[in-house]
Protein backbone atom coordinates (compact mmCIF):
# COMPACT_ATOMS: atom_id res chain seq x y z
CA UNK A 1 0.00 0.00 0.00
CA UNK A 2 3.04 2.37 -0.39
CA UNK A 3 4.13 4.70 -3.61
CA UNK A 4 7.01 2.67 -4.63
CA UNK A 5 7.27 5.21 -8.12
CA UNK A 6 5.87 8.24 -7.47
CA UNK A 7 5.06 10.38 -10.63
CA UNK A 8 7.18 13.57 -9.73
CA UNK A 9 9.36 12.06 -6.76
CA UNK A 10 10.83 9.64 -8.73
CA UNK A 11 11.52 6.07 -7.45
CA UNK A 12 11.27 5.61 -3.79
CA UNK A 13 14.01 3.48 -2.34
CA UNK A 14 14.78 3.39 1.12
CA UNK A 15 15.95 0.84 3.89
CA UNK A 16 13.37 -1.69 5.26
CA UNK A 17 12.84 -1.86 9.61
CA UNK A 18 11.21 -3.32 11.59
CA UNK A 19 8.63 -2.28 14.26
CA UNK A 20 6.59 -4.30 16.53
CA UNK A 21 2.85 -2.62 17.25
CA UNK A 22 0.48 -4.22 19.93
CA UNK A 23 3.08 -7.23 19.93
CA UNK A 24 3.17 -7.93 15.79
CA UNK A 25 6.26 -6.99 13.47
CA UNK A 26 6.14 -5.15 10.68
CA UNK A 27 7.83 -3.99 8.06
CA UNK A 28 8.57 -0.20 7.58
CA UNK A 29 10.66 2.27 5.54
CA UNK A 30 13.29 4.11 6.87
CA UNK A 31 12.03 8.30 7.75
CA UNK A 32 8.37 7.32 7.36
CA UNK A 33 6.25 8.00 10.43
CA UNK A 34 4.86 5.51 12.27
CA UNK A 35 1.65 6.29 10.97
CA UNK A 36 2.55 6.04 7.41
CA UNK A 37 4.02 2.72 8.23
CA UNK A 38 0.90 1.36 10.15
CA UNK A 39 -1.45 2.29 7.04
CA UNK A 40 0.68 0.57 4.69
CA UNK A 41 0.27 -2.17 6.86
CA UNK A 42 -3.24 -1.95 6.65
CA UNK A 43 -3.73 -1.14 10.41
CA UNK A 44 -6.09 1.55 10.89
CA UNK A 45 -6.84 1.44 14.55
CA UNK A 46 -4.64 3.62 16.67
CA UNK A 47 -5.70 3.79 20.00
CA UNK A 48 -9.50 4.02 21.95
CA UNK A 49 -10.93 7.08 23.28
CA UNK A 50 -10.74 7.63 26.92
CA UNK A 51 -14.39 8.13 27.50
CA UNK A 52 -16.52 6.13 24.66
CA UNK A 53 -13.75 3.55 24.31
CA UNK A 54 -14.55 4.02 20.70
CA UNK A 55 -11.57 3.16 17.85
CA UNK A 56 -9.47 6.28 16.63
CA UNK A 57 -7.36 6.85 13.72
CA UNK A 58 -5.23 9.03 12.28
CA UNK A 59 -6.99 11.86 11.55
CA UNK A 60 -5.26 15.60 10.42
CA UNK A 61 -1.60 13.78 9.72
CA UNK A 62 -0.22 17.17 10.86
CA UNK A 63 0.16 16.78 14.60
CA UNK A 64 -2.30 19.36 15.47
CA UNK A 65 -5.18 17.13 17.07
CA UNK A 66 -3.66 14.18 19.46
CA UNK A 67 -5.94 11.29 17.62
CA UNK A 68 -2.63 9.26 17.14
CA UNK A 69 -1.53 9.22 20.19
CA UNK A 70 0.24 5.97 20.43
CA UNK A 71 2.81 4.14 23.17
CA UNK A 72 6.65 4.38 21.62
CA UNK A 73 9.68 2.20 23.79
CA UNK A 74 7.64 2.86 26.65
CA UNK A 75 6.70 6.73 26.67
CA UNK A 76 2.79 7.42 26.26
CA UNK A 77 0.98 9.98 23.77
CA UNK A 78 3.34 10.39 21.15
CA UNK A 79 1.66 11.49 17.94
CA UNK A 80 2.50 8.74 15.44
CA UNK A 81 1.64 10.98 12.39
CA UNK A 82 5.00 13.22 13.23
CA UNK A 83 7.37 10.54 14.89
CA UNK A 84 9.59 8.43 12.62
CA UNK A 85 10.38 4.93 12.89
CA UNK A 86 13.38 3.42 13.70
CA UNK A 87 14.48 -0.07 13.63
CA UNK A 88 13.15 -2.31 16.68
CA UNK A 89 10.95 0.35 17.61
CA UNK A 90 8.07 -0.69 19.89
CA UNK A 91 4.69 0.76 19.36
CA UNK A 92 1.36 0.08 21.53
CA UNK A 93 -1.96 1.72 21.12
CA UNK A 94 -3.74 3.02 23.95
CA UNK A 95 -7.04 2.94 25.76
CA UNK A 96 -9.12 -0.20 26.04
CA UNK A 97 -6.76 -3.05 25.15
CA UNK A 98 -3.16 -1.02 26.47
CA UNK A 99 -2.19 -1.59 29.86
Amino acid sequence: MRIADHPILGKQRKREVTITFNGTSYTALEGESIAAALLANNIRTLRYSEIAKSPRALYCGIGHCFECRVTVDGVRSKRACITTVKDGMFISSQGVDSP
